[in-house]
C-alpha cells in the first residue's frame, strides 16, 4: 500500500490529499487513516510541510462531510437505502448510526470521524434531519480538523516506524478508532456534567 500511496501523493501532491479525503468520506473505498499517517510520514521525511498538509486534510474532510450533508438534505433516506449498498452502506449500518444520532445529537458529527461505519453516514443523516447548517458546521468542521491532526501527527511522530503501524492499523483499526471516540465522548460528558454541577 505504501507504493500506491506514494505514487498518489507524488503525482497529485497536496491536492491529492483533498481529493482522497473527499472521496473517502463520501463513500469510496479509500483508507483515510492510513493515508493521513502516510502524509505524516512524508512530513517526517521532509517531503511535505506540516501546516499545509494539515490544512489540506482538514479542508478535504470538511468538504467531504459537507457533500454528504447536502446530499442528505436533497435526496433523503430512500436514495441512501437504494444506492448505499454499492458503497458498503447497508440497512444495519444506517440503523446503527441513526441510533447513535438520536443519542448524541449533533455531537456525533464530531466523534463520528472516529467511529467505524459512522463517518460517512453521520453528515448524511444530519442533512436528512434538516439540521441547521451552522450547527452542522459547528460540530463537523472542528471534528474534521481534530481527526486530521490526530492521524497526520501520529504518522509524523512514528517516523520510520510508520510501515509497522500500517500493517497493525489494518488489523486493529476498529479498536483504535473506538478507543479514541470513547475518550472524546468521556471528555464531552465530563464537561457537560461539570457545567450542570456549577449551574
Amino acid at each position: 500500500m505504501e507504493q500506491q500511496l506514494g505514487e498518489w501523493l507524488g503525482h497529485y501532491g497536496y491536492i491529492g490529499i483533498i481529493l482522497a479525503l473527499v472521496g473517502g468520506i463520501v463513500g469510496l473505498p479509500i483508507p483515510d487513516e492510513i493515508l493521513m499517517t502516510f502524509v505524516g510520514y512524508n512530513i517526517f521525511r521532509g517531503r511535505m510541510e506540516y501546516a499545509l498538509a494539515l490544512g489540506c486534510a482538514s479542508f478535504g474532510s470538511m468538504a467531504g462531510v459537507t457533500v454528504n450533508y447536502l446530499l442528505g438534505r436533497k435526496l433523503g433516506l430512500p436514495f441512501l437505502r437504494k444506492f448505499g449498498p454499492k458503497f458498503g452502506i447497508n440497512g444495519k449500518k444506517i440503523a446503527y448510526t441513526r441510533r447513535l444520532f438520536r443519542k448524541f445529537d449533533a455531537f456525533l458529527l464530531f466523534i463520528g470521524y472516529f467511529i467505524p461505519g459512522a463517518r460517512h453516514l453521520t453528515p448524511y443523516l444530519a442533512g436528512i434531519s434538516k439540521l441547521r447548517f451552522y450547527k452542522f458546521a459547528l460540530y463537523a468542521y472542528p471534528g474534521g480538523l481534530f481527526w486530521s491532526f490526530t492521524f497526520i501527527t501520529l504518522g509524523w511522530k512514528l517516523g520510520e516506524r510508520w510501515s509497522v503501524f500500517e500493517h497493525r492499523m489494518v488489523e486493529y483499526k476498529p479498536y483504535v478508532l473506538l478507543f479514541i471516540a470513547c475518550v472524546i465522548l468521556l471528555i464531552f460528558l465530563y464537561v457537560k456534567f461539570m457545567r450542570k454541577s456549577s449551574s
